[in-house]
């Protein structure tokens, strides 16, 4: 039977990085983004048996359409990686609110959908999840009041879920990025923060997705957040 995995989150960065290594290992692959032609010019770009989804992950019918869709195309979905995710930084008191909604909804409920659609065929065959989160999750930052809330929330929820369904072989990890080279940090000013690394540089989304797949392997791992951030929490 073969390994199949889906990427939400899957066109870019750190969810593209880790469809690669899976791709390397053999998964049959399903890239999930909000564009379909980005979605299906990565999965082209893996080779193979892999296929391309659209999805918004914050409206539940869309999400349980794509599980259906790639159980009907792919088979079984035994690993799942939700990498989808926005910022929106500013004060807390310039945030709009439609700002702190759209974060929650992609970075916090869009998770919690898509992990709710996987365990329709996970409870009966078992699986593993790792969520995308963030050192600011837990860290905080300054201009990050929503974001961090979304990524601290996810945490919470990965721990809970790993407690509620171990007994049915399901793990649940998050790994925790710090500055990673992608689109969501290409505006930032890497030669002023890099100096509060103590490794001294930001990470490439490579180094992120050799973790995730760590943890989507790891039999004996669950509930664990794994922080990939060049030490940065050392700092802060």
């Amino acid at each position: 039977m073969d390994k199949v995995c889906a990427v939400f989150g899957g066109s870019r960065g750190i969810g593209r990085a880790v469809a690669q290594l899976m791709a390397q290992k053999g998964y049959r692959l399903a890239i999930v983004a909000r564009n379909l032609q980005v979605a299906q010019a990565t999965a082209g770009e893996l080779g193979g048996n892999h296929l391309a989804f659209s999805c918004d992950v914050a409206k539940e019918q869309d999400v349980q359409n794509t599980f259906e869709e790639m159980e009907k195309h792919l088979g079984p979905v035994n690993f799942l990686v939700n990498a989808a995710g926005i910022n929106r930084d500013a004060l807390f008191v310039r945030t709009r609110t439609e700002d702190m909604v759209s974060q929650l909804h992609t970075n916090l409920l869009g998770s919690m959908l898509t992990c709710k659609a996987a365990m329709r065929t996970m409870l009966q065959q078992g699986g593993s999840i790792v969520n995308v989160g963030s050192i600011i999750g837990f860290k905080g930052n300054v201009g990050q009041s929503a974001y961090s809330a979304s990524k601290g929330g996810l945490i919470g929820f990965s721990r809970s879920l790993a407690k509620e369904v171990a007994r049915k072989k399901i793990r649940v990890n998050v790994v925790a990025p710090g500055f990673i080279h992608t689109d969501m940090t290409k505006h930032l000013k890497e030669d002023y923060l890099k100096k509060n690394i103590p490794l001294g540089r930001f990470g490439d989304a490579l180094e992120v997705a050799h973790a995730v797949v760590f943890l989507l392997e790891s039999p004996y791992i669950t509930g664990h957040v794994l922080v990939v951030d060049g030490g940065l929490q050392l700092t802060v």
